[in-house]
């Protein structure tokens, strides 16, 4: 999972014994019912077996699965990789569910030779090895590991100066500019976060970088924030994250094969034909190795927002430190194993429910992505305990258990990509998580589930506490809240707002190739975390600081369980249109303040060029940035057809929610087409072409950002336009962008006149 190096950690288990929980679930009902204006209706056909169902999960079960599946190392290729995989599978087959293996031929670079060199004015080589911890025994399994390294990177070897970039996006090479400090021809040093990974080295290629190195500060996960480990769960001075530098924003997956599944007949590009490599060669770096090479820069001292946390007056640069960068791996064709297994509907087998997580790991995976994939198994098999005492689900369940994520997100990638007929036909929402720690929960995903989404958190008994989980999430919401406004939404709407998906986890190629409706849930929040991608996410580590009890494994498991089983039930699928017309309405609303604040930004900053005040500023040692670059302002723009296209939209909605409401009073069984209808609505707010310059992108609403690569942007193609002062797209893009609207507010019509008599 990629979700630490932008600051969002998931996780999520229940005590055994609490399994009545049926007071909390009545008054979480009813507070929907008071503060909700169409409370999805109350499932009583499925309680009983919902009871039942939340009632299996066993932590013990959860550990033990845990333990076996982070044994050993298994990044993809690995020999402990494929037997996870086909435990899995023997562990769904034991279970009674109709399992396989599909597999896929994918390109996995992993290096020859990593190295970085300090060769001037002082000489240091990094060490580049994670040391073992003697009370984590997987910590000595260094020969199985991968080392510390980004997967596709380009190989290099190159000498030159160092400057210090921060997190090395956009913002932080136009304050260089300011400085009148180039990279051109330099080695950049990056801390990480600010933006994920792959970002870095992309920005600083364009930018005319040579090579680029990403470090861990302490500031981000290591002693700032508590003991490290094996004392606390913080990061190590030389523990190093790893991971993929792939440029994702373009398309995941298997980089050969965009659009296509890679089984082994596909027609694949030449390497020299892929766009998704970096340009420059890229490695990560402890903070125990960057410590020195940091310490040789010279040059303007950085802004207190660039500081980090080590022992030294951080430095831009250039130089003098000079630094040797060499990366060389081997570009091998792996094969992959994703497991796949259904539970067949009997009433609508053609309707799918699908349920995902990954089992591959850069080292041994506990927390990410293992915890999650405790969680769907124990959910598995609790379905398959229902199904022995007889119930059936009337859509078709699938549990996938991908593999190759943390390369690029490249098995579901592949899955989907090779079933993209048959998901669009079939495929009614896709559930996705990841990772799993304490806390609370964390819902994520498209909008017109988001009213369910919450009514199921509002089902579920939060572990520590006598509140649902929903319930401990809107008290921490109301108590963080910044404004008397904020705080009394939280008390009186009765949907908590989830937010939009960008990508950095399997829920990608569905929601954003395929439209298909998707979540993404975890809960996260107690504690620390600060192994991710480390060789010391490890069993032990989890057992002392993630969810020692597997608790909130056990909430988890219910929490993804109760949504599958509400999904499969239910006659209707239980989409909300209001709440989804709502939300874009805020995003059209922050693309008009965008506009005018770049308008008056622009305006302020060229009369105080124009003024001198930029050169009065300066310091006689010339540090200070000079005047940033002067811009045309903004030209006027067109959101009319945006605002004509989303009055129809929340006409449409309400039409829809009146007609559908009447229709479960009735009790009645759904009209032929309606479901189907409503499974394609989603796919309604794409488009073919998909996003300009990013055609694999379908999805108008939701994309990750071209220079935040996990980042969400929403109404992606209008927002990056305006960001990137593109004017003459800008128009064109609102008016395809309605357009798309348009025939979704159409779409919603067609599906509420199905449900009128």
């Amino acid at each position: 999972m990629k979700f630490c190096s932008v600051g969002v950690v998931l996780a999520l288990c229940f005590f055994p014994n609490l399994i009545s929980g049926n007071a909390h679930a009545v008054i979480a009902r009813a507070q929907v019912e008071e503060n909700s204006a169409a409370p999805e209706p109350l499932y009583s056909e499925t309680e009983a077996w919902e009871e039942k169902f939340r009632a299996i999960p066993a932590p013990e079960n959860l550990r033990a699965y845990m333990q076996k599946l982070t044994a050993r190392p298994h990044h993809l290729g690995s020999a402990y990789d494929r037997e996870n995989a086909e435990w899995i599978l023997a562990k769904f087959q034991e279970w009674g569910l109709d399992a396989e293996i599909e597999s896929y031929d994918v390109l996995f670079p992993t290096p020859k030779e990593r190295i970085v060199q300090l060769v001037s004015p002082t000489n240091f080589t990094a060490g580049l090895q994670e040391p073992v911890i003697p009370e984590d025994a997987t910590s000595a399994q260094q020969d199985e590991q991968l080392p510390g390294y980004h997967a596709y990177s380009a190989d290099g070897d190159v000498t030159a100066e160092l400057v210090y970039v921060n997190y090395g996006i956009p913002a932080d090479y136009e304050y260089l500019d300011r400085l009148g400090i180039s990279v051109q021809g330099k080695i950049v040093i990056a801390k990480y976060g600010g933006s994920w990974r792959g970002i870095k080295p992309k920005v600083a290629a364009e930018h005319g970088a040579v090579g680029c190195l990403i470090y861990s500060d302490p500031q981000g996960d290591g002693y700032v924030k508590g003991d490290e480990y094996p004392a606390g769960p913080w990061r190590t001075p030389d523990a190093v994250q790893r991971g993929s530098v792939m440029d994702m924003p373009l398309y995941p997956g298997d980089p050969l094969t965009p659009g296509v599944g890679a089984t082994k007949n596909a027609k694949r590009l030449k390497r020299s034909e892929v766009e998704t490599f970096t340009k420059i060669p890229v490695l990560p770096l402890s903070h125990a190795d960057a410590l020195p090479l940091l310490a040789a820069l010279d040059g303007p001292v950085v802004p207190e927002s660039w500081r980090g946390a080590l022992p030294l007056t951080y430095h831009i640069g250039p130089g003098p430190a000079r630094v040797r960068l060499k990366v060389e791996s081997s570009w091998d064709m792996k094969e992959i194993y994703n497991v796949i297994a259904k539970i067949a509907g009997h009433k609508y087998p053609d309707e799918w429910i699908i349920r995902g997580n990954h089992h591959d790991a850069w080292v041994s995976g506990a927390t990410d992505p293992i915890s999650g994939m405790v969680a769907l198994m124990e959910e598995a098999r609790a379905m398959s305990e229902l199904v022995k005492a007889g119930w059936r689900p009337k859509r078709t369940l699938v549990y996938c258990a991908w593999d190759a994520e943390e390369q690029g997100l490249i098995g579901s990638t592949e899955w989907a990509e090779e079933h993209a007929a048959e998901l669009r036909s079939k495929a009614a929402v896709y559930i996705n998580t990841d990772g799993n720690l304490r806390g609370y929960l964390t819902m994520l995903g498209s909008h017109t589930l988001e009213r369910f989404i919450n009514n199921v958190a509002k089902s579920i008994d939060d572990p520590e506490t006598r509140f649902s989980v929903w319930e401990r999430v809107q008290r921490k919401k109301i108590s963080a809240a910044k404004s008397s406004e904020a705080r009394a939404e939280l008390r009186t709407r009765g949907d908590l707002r989830i937010n939009a998906l960008g990508s950095g986890s399997d829920y990608t190629a569905f929601l954003d190739h395929l439209g298909i409706a998707s979540l993404h849930l975890g809960f996260s929040g107690e504690g620390g975390y600060g192994v991710y991608h480390s060789a010391y996410d490890s069993f032990h580590w989890y057992t002392n600081f993630g969810d020692a009890d597997f608790v909130y494994g056990r909430a988890l498991a219910q929490t993804t369980g109760t949504a599958v089983m509400r999904l499969a039930e239910a006659e209707v699928l239980p989409f909300n249109f209001e709440n989804f017309a709502e939300t874009v309405t805020t995003y059209l609303d922050e693309l008009k303040e965008l506009a005018e604040k770049m308008r008056d930004d622009t305006a302020e900053t060229n009369r105080q060029i124009a003024d001198g005040v930029f050169e009065a500023i300066q310091d006689p040692k010339g540090d200070s940035p000079g005047p940033p670059k002067k811009h045309d302002p903004p030209p006027f723009l067109n959101f009319a057809p945006l605002e004509n296209a989303m009055a129809n939209v929340q006409r449409s909605a309400s039409h829809y929610e009146q007609a559908v409401t009447r229709f479960r009073e009735s009790g009645s069984e759904s009209p032929a087409g309606l479901n189907q209808k409503l499974i394609q609505a989603e796919q309604a707010l794409t488009l073919p072409e998909g996003l300009p310059d990013r055609p694999w992108f379908k999805h108008q609403m939701y994309a990750p950002g071209f220079y935040t690569g996990y980042g969400v942007k929403t109404l992606p193609a209008v927002r990056e336009a305006i960001e990137q002062r593109k004017w003459s797209e800008v128009d064109p893009n609102i008016v395809k962008v309605a357009d798309v609207l348009q025939k979704f507010s159409q779409h919603l019509e067609s599906a509420a006149a199905l449900l009128r008599p």
